[in-house]
């Protein structure tokens, strides 16, 4: 450690030389630039307030730093004894890397004489401060420099910013497209499901009423608040009225709204509000299919119909017109083809020897006419004809076909009473005029006197016979083929055994002929119901005929027509009192006895 530097401060040019000392101490000992000017800056400060204040004592101390080597240079100003309660005790240290160049005594005041300039100190403290200055420079260059990359990086972040500004704004109007399209998407799909079932609704069925029935439930309250047809072939009540939004829509046959406000509605036109719904929009839509049938008319459900709606709500009216139409269509067929069945079955002759009684239902399904018929005539030999025939399929045509077999029947009955002939000759008719079309028919011919009957089927379920006794019997000879089968054939008479008191039974195979069971079983429950008939019940054949019907109809429901034939064979008095005193006479039972009731046999 070298002595301290003592010195007395009282003028200014003993400040000055102590500055200057101090500066090429710290200069000799490597000291920072900054922090050297800085030290110096310090000194001379205190050294100025010192001689404002009648002096000090300074002294410069240089040892070495206990932590890490360095020197360690320490200016201590102390005021002159008579200060020293005023002026505190003034103390500042420079840090210093460099080893001092001289060693003990006060070499430096050799090395620096006193006489030396002040001139020079001030030369060299230019020096120090252009060294200050060119550090000065530098920083304030760096500083530009980082100012100017700071702003280059604030730049680019504004940037940046600015770019996920954007692209969250895209972001979020992407999610606002896609979420309203996601909602479009929804309510089309909502209004298409709508209109796909409410059109199976008012398409399945082809009665009027029930299509004008069911609007309200479909349409109420989520498109409508209040539904109203305005049909104009039907009668109206004298006190009901229509709005002119439905008489414009009447005339001009384009579909009206008219509300407190324009709808704006697509293909709609928009009309001033209705005095019959001055608050809330009506839209009133003609029912058009080739001529217009009727306007439409909804209330809106709320302060306004909705466009999207609006549109499906006018195509389910085109679809509620093609229903109307249908049905009135269907309607118009149903009672043409009803009045042709009527016209064809004609009421049974009443001829001596044989009762008939006949029963007609048509399909309850479809066009509720067929092609069953049943017939019975004279023939000029006094014999009788009776027919039961089936034609495939329903409808007009089927009932066309019909009459055409009927008509030609009894006009080849005419020429030929062989019921296998007739037949025969009704086939090749059918074969050449109605390819595709066939039938089944069978005629049975009752002779007077005669206790047999002759009978020949084409395809035709077979007859039941019912003796006297209440025995019953299955005709169930093999019967030719179907009318009309492309196929060159002749058919065969049949005879059976058909006494007084006995009875026929013709019928079609609606009567017995069941999808889940086959025709078998009603054959057999037919034959045990013609079998419980007692003798008084078959004095009245209508009531037999009506008490055959219901074991085997138990259903409302038919797919196929029903047809059913009663010819009943009655006894006279004489002919009973014989058989009466035959069976007395033999000791056997009378022929009314119910225990000979059984089922039909086969």
């Amino acid at each position: 450690m070298t002595p301290p530097d003592v010195r007395k401060i009282t003028s200014a040019a003993e400040a000055a030389r102590a500055r200057a000392f101090a500066a090429r101490l710290t200069a000799g000992l490597g000291a920072p630039e900054v922090e050297r000017a800085r030290f110096l800056t310090a000194l001379t400060a205190r050294l100025r307030a010192c001689l404002g204040a009648c002096g000090a004592e300074l002294t410069l101390t240089v040892r070495p730093s206990a932590s890490d080597g360095t020197l360690l240079v320490e200016a201590v100003a102390e005021p002159v004894p008579a200060e020293l309660g005023r002026t505190p005790l003034w103390r500042l240290a420079l840090t210093c890397p460099g080893r001092p160049a001289w060693t003990g005594g006060e070499p430096h005041r050799s090395q620096h004489p006193d006489e030396c300039s002040l001139v020079e100190a001030v030369l060299a403290a230019d020096v120090e401060t252009a060294a200050i200055l060119r550090r000065l420079d530098e920083t304030e260059r760096q500083l530009r420099l980082h100012r100017e990359e700071l702003h280059q990086t604030n730049q680019g972040v504004m940037a940046l910013h600015a770019e996920l500004d954007a692209a969250a704004r895209i972001q979020r109007d992407l999610l606002d497209a896609e979420r309203a399209a996601r909602g479009e998407a929804e309510k089309a799909r909502r209004l298409l499901t709508f209109l796909a079932d409410a059109s199976a609704a008012v398409t399945a069925s082809l009665d009027q009423e029930d299509i004008l029935r069911c609007l309200p439930g479909l349409l109420v309250p989520g498109y409508a608040s209040d539904v109203e047809v305005w049909l104009f072939d039907e009668p109206e009540d004298p006190g009901s009225g229509h709005s002119a939004a439905a008489v414009a829509a009447a005339r001009l046959g384009r579909p009206q709204q008219a509300g407190p406000y324009p709808g704006a509605l697509p293909g709609i036109d928009d009309l001033p509000p209705s005095v019959l719904s001055p608050n809330a929009p009506l839209l009133c839509i003609p029912l058009t299919v080739r001529r217009t049938l009727g306007v439409l008319t909804l209330t809106a459900p709320g302060d306004r119909f909705d466009e999207d709606t609006s549109v499906m709500l006018v195509e389910l009216a085109r679809r509620i017109a093609i229903a109307l139409d249908n049905a009135r269509r269907y309607e118009q067929h149903r009672d043409t083809a009803e009045a042709l069945q009527r016209a064809q079955l004609t009421a049974l002759p009443g001829t001596e020897g044989v009762r008939l009684a006949a029963r007609y239902l048509p399909a309850t399904r479809g066009l509720n006419i067929g092609g069953d018929w049943y017939d019975a005539f004279p023939q000029p030999d006094g014999s009788l004809l009776t027919v039961v025939g089936d034609v495939t399929g329903h409808g007009l045509r089927a009932a066309v076909i019909m009459g055409q077999l009927r008509t030609a029947l009894r006009a080849y009955a005419v020429e030929d009473d062989s019921p296998a002939r007739i037949l025969t000759r009704l086939h090749r008719m059918l074969c050449h005029q109605q390819p595709n079309l066939y039938a089944t028919a069978v005629i049975a011919r009752f002779r007077p006197g005669d206790p047999h009957v002759v009978w020949a089927a084409a395809g035709h379920p077979p007859a039941l016979a019912r003796t006297p006794g209440g025995t019953v019997r299955v005709l169930d000879t093999r019967p030719g083929v179907m009318l009309g089968v492309p196929l060159p054939f002749e058919y065969e008479d049949h005879t059976a055994e058909l006494p007084p008191g006995s009875t026929l039974v013709l019928y079609t195979d609606g009567l017995v002929e069941r999808r889940a069971h086959g025709i078998d079983p009603g054959i057999e429950t037919l034959g045990r119901a013609v079998a419980a008939l007692g003798a008084a019940e078959l004095e009245d054949l209508d009531a037999c005929a009506e008490a055959l019907l219901k074991p085997l109809l138990r259903d409302s429901e038919r797919d196929d027509d029903v047809c059913l034939l009663l010819c009943h064979i009655p006894r006279d008095d004489a002919d009973v009192l014989r058989a009466e005193n035959a069976c007395r006479a033999a000791g056997t039972e009378l022929p009314e006895t119910p225990g000979q009731q059984g089922p039909p046999a086969r």
